[in-house]
């Protein structure tokens, strides 16, 4: 049996919107409390909650549109010619330039030109539309900020095990690419699986080289050849010197024979600005300095032996671990030595010994960098032993004009910063980075960066001076960027620097004067006396008696 129930309902009332009207509050049902119930409730102790307070998170990819670059180029020719005269036919165009000026309508057309080009002549020569009028409060401005720099990127070496970031030398176009070397110094590393690649980066493209050069053996230096981007030079491990056209892939176009080439490592190699932009030199460890020219790389072009005796002799020469050359002085270059000593050479001399012109008693063991002042070619830095010492070609045979505090660790490289005169970075075997403005500050550096847990042993700027490559001893390069008043020259700041290096000078050629006058006056007074047996025991106790002294000392300064 179907129960069923109907509602029925006007057609005109079905679906009517409802009405609604105002009416006072009442109160449909009142449940008042009862005290009596509290006693049978009971309370529970303890109380668990579960709170989730955990940030809601998402994750998202974008993938975003990336411009697609390529490398095209323009060729500019004469126009504006009719099609029946000929550009580069001389006497065609000069008829036809006659035809056209002898027309009534070129001269009315000149003369109503004239007058308007004049017009703004006169009014460009009257007000610069580019004049500053508050360079100086921009200058104010720009010396409250502080000094800073900050790691923009980290290039990693991709092999394992890890090597040493030895070299570093930026693309010269725009520096849109570093090139770095890599190569283990420990003596007598003999891991097996130790790669010998070396890689050209691109700084767009950081995860991944660019180009891999694959030289026979391990490059210690690689540099960019400023007149042809693509050829890059390398020094090996083996002594052999080897260049690359990266446009031919990372294998090398040629390279020196192992007879002929260096003895050791080539720890220095440099691009010599000829007219072919074929020619380079390279300085080794074995004592020599010989000159190249790719186009011919069978044997050496020239030979210089460091012997600073000027004997000539291999044997007495002195191993080459840095070397410099600035195009400004075509046929000068100096020499870091592992001894201690920088040689100033000059290659026009006649015989191989005058080559040798200067030698500079420097540091304490190896010169590891040393590097002219892109400002002042006389003016040049070098790095060795705990401190960075600045010298001038113009004082021969005499200290450093300046020179850094002395550190608690090694020093292992230097740069000039590429824009302002007196600001140089110095990189410390504590992975300290260190910037000094001379001009402002001579005591201590405008700024202290630790780049990393290992030593920095290589050291780039570019062309800028606003990025630093810092390359370590485990294959990491970090770039720095720094603050733009580290990298932007002021005004007369060129006027003050060499005004300091110049008072520096003065100094110490002072100081060296008086020097050699004690030194006469004390050997006439020794001439004068009679001579004295000097007791070699007395003489052995007093100076062990200074060194203790000075022991505790230094102890109780701690």
């Amino acid at each position: 049996m179907e129960i069923k129930y109907e509602y029925s309902r006007k057609r005109s009332e079905f679906g009517r919107p409802c009405s609604f009207s105002d009416l006072l509050a009442e109160v449909t049902v009142d449940i008042p409390p009862d005290p009596s119930l509290a006693d049978d409730f009971i309370p529970q102790d303890p109380v668990d909650f579960g709170v989730q307070e955990g940030p809601v998170l998402a994750m998202h990819e974008v993938n975003t549109e990336r411009a697609q670059v390529s490398i095209r180029g323009v060729n500019h020719v004469e126009g504006g010619w009719p099609k029946h005269v000929d550009p580069k036919n001389p006497e065609l165009t000069s008829r036809y330039r006659e035809e056209v000026e002898r027309e009534e309508v070129y001269t009315k057309t000149v003369q109503r030109l004239g007058s308007v080009v004049e017009h703004y002549i006169r009014q460009n020569n009257t007000i610069d539309i580019y004049e500053e009028y508050f360079e100086e409060e921009e200058e104010e401005e720009e010396e409250e900020e502080h000094p800073s720099a900050k790691t923009i990127n980290v290039i990693r070496d991709p092999n394992n095990p890890r090597r040493m970031a030895t070299h570093l030398s930026w693309h010269p176009d725009g520096n849109r690419a570093v090139a770095v070397a890599y190569c283990s110094l420990d003596f007598q590393d003999s891991r097996k699986d130790l790669n010998s690649d070396s890689y050209v980066w691109d700084l767009e493209k950081p995860y991944a080289p660019e180009l891999t050069l694959k030289p026979s053996s391990p490059v210690v230096t690689l540099e960019y050849n400023s007149k042809d981007w693509h050829h890059v030079l390398g020094g090996c491990y083996n002594g052999q010197i080897v260049y690359w056209d990266t446009r031919k892939g990372g294998l090398p176009m040629e390279m020196t024979p192992v007879e002929f080439s260096h003895r050791d490592p080539v720890y220095g190699a440099c691009w010599l600005p000829s007219r072919t932009g074929t020619e380079c030199f390279s300085g080794s460890t074995d004592g020599q300095v010989l000159w190249w020219d790719i186009r011919k790389m069978s044997q050496p072009s020239e030979r210089l032996v460091l012997d600073i005796t000027r004997q000539d002799q291999l044997k007495d020469a002195l191993g080459a671990i840095s070397l410099d050359f600035a195009p400004i002085l075509p046929t000068k270059f100096l020499v870091g030595t592992e001894q201690g000593i920088i040689i100033s050479c000059n290659r026009d001399a006649k015989t191989p010994p005058e080559k040798i012109a200067n030698i500079f008693r420097s540091h304490i063991g190896a010169v590891y960098r040393v590097t002219r002042n892109p400002f002042f070619p006389k003016v040049f830095l070098s790095v060795g032993d705990w401190t960075a010492r600045i010298w001038t070609e113009e004082l021969m045979d005499s200290s450093s004009i300046m020179e850094t505090k002395y550190h608690s660790s090694y020093l292992l490289n230097v740069c000039w910063s590429p824009v302002k005169p007196a600001v140089f970075f110095t990189a410390r075997s504590d992975g300290v980075l260190d910037i000094w403005d001379f001009l402002f500050h001579q005591k201590e550096p405008s700024l202290s960066l630790k780049v990393s847990n290992d030593p920095l042993l290589s050291l780039c700027s570019q062309d800028n001076g606003r990025i630093v490559g810092c390359g370590t001893r485990m294959g990491n390069v970090s770039l720095l960027e720094i603050s733009p008043g580290l990298c932007t020259i002021r005004k007369n700041e060129k006027t003050l620097t060499s005004t300091m290096f110049e008072r520096e000078a003065r100094r110490e050629k002072v100081l060296q004067d008086k020097y050699k006058e004690r030194l006469l006056r004390e050997q006439e007074r020794l001439r004068a006396q009679p001579e004295e047996q000097e007791d070699p025991l007395q003489t052995f106790q007093q100076a062990r008696a200074d060194f203790l002294s000075s022991i505790k000392a230094e102890r109780r300064r701690r």
